[in-house]
């Protein structure tokens, strides 16, 4: 069973620090996700459908919303990886057209050489997270200079937008956006997606090839992300039970909720939680 070493959350999104050895499901977020491999086996994660290695001298790269997985071989040791779920308002503070990191596109390749730079930045902030959890603005600082390290190598960040107004000329279908919004105000497990094709005035089979075109994964894998991204949200912030947390979330059982949880983190949730209070 994979265990979760440090967990830190802040403005800047979640960086989790987690000793694997437990397959997730394909699955997506909306941020920008790169995977480092800190020590254990070399490992890989299938990004869209294709198979990229996590070594030492290779990173994985997700852009937001790509679906990707987790595929551990029995027959292989543990592999320690930190995992950096980042928010692209977050980096929009270092230049304006990195709120593109929660768009397709971003990284241009799903695997890249790592530099040795990246390397001992990754290495210092894994490091520093398990000796001093509570060292928040520190590991913001390094994780920081990680970043547009990441960036500066692996993205044509020079040809992103500079400006909100081009950002906004790029954007997709507005029908799109109006259903997308309405999916993240859903809190609870079935929802029907042929409302949400109604609400886009679109019939259902147009509105799957239009919403996967615009927003870059169906909408059945959407819902899911939205209901995981609040998932997390609550075990962080909230101090209800887990067992309250899966009711008001709907699921029929804690049980349900717990492996819908693992699947997709790797840990059950309260393991998520207990962790992340390291720092507090």
């Amino acid at each position: 069973m994979s265990t979760a070493l440090r967990i830190a959350h802040g403005a800047f999104g979640r960086v989790a620090l987690l000793d694997m050895d437990w397959s997730l499901v394909r699955h997506a977020h909306p941020h920008c996700h790169v995977l480092l491999k800190v020590e254990g086996a070399d490992t890989q994660f299938v990004v869209g459908d294709k198979v990229y290695p996590l070594t030492n001298e290779t990173a994985v790269l997700v852009n937001g919303w790509q679906p990707h997985s987790y595929v551990h071989d029995p027959k292989r040791p543990r592999t320690v990886i930190l995992a950096l779920y980042i928010e692209p308002e977050w980096l929009m503070a270092f230049r304006p057209g990195w709120a593109a990191s929660g768009a397709p596109g971003f990284f241009s390749h799903p695997s890249g050489d790592v530099s040795p730079r990246i390397r001992g930045l990754a290495m210092n902030l894994a490091a520093d997270m398990m000796a001093r959890p509570e060292a928040r603005t520190a590991h913001e600082a390094v994780l920081s200079d990680l970043m547009i390290s990441v960036i500066e190598r692996f993205t044509p960040w020079r040809s992103f937008p500079a400006s909100i107004r081009e950002m906004n000329a790029r954007s997709g279908d507005w029908r799109i956006r109006k259903v997308a919004a309405s999916m993240r105000s859903e809190t609870r497990r079935g929802a029907a997606l042929d409302t949400f094709a109604r609400e886009a005035g679109l019939s259902r089979a147009h509105f799957f090839r239009l919403f996967e075109a615009s927003i870059g994964v169906p909408p059945k894998v959407y819902l899911n992300v939205v209901r995981m991204e609040k998932a997390v949200d609550a075990v962080l912030h909230q101090s209800q039970s887990v067992c309250d947390i899966s009711n008001q979330l709907g699921f029929a059982e804690p049980a349900h909720f717990t492996r819908f949880f693992r699947n997709h983190v790797g840990v059950s949730p309260r393991e998520f939680r207990n962790v992340s209070r390291f720092a507090s």
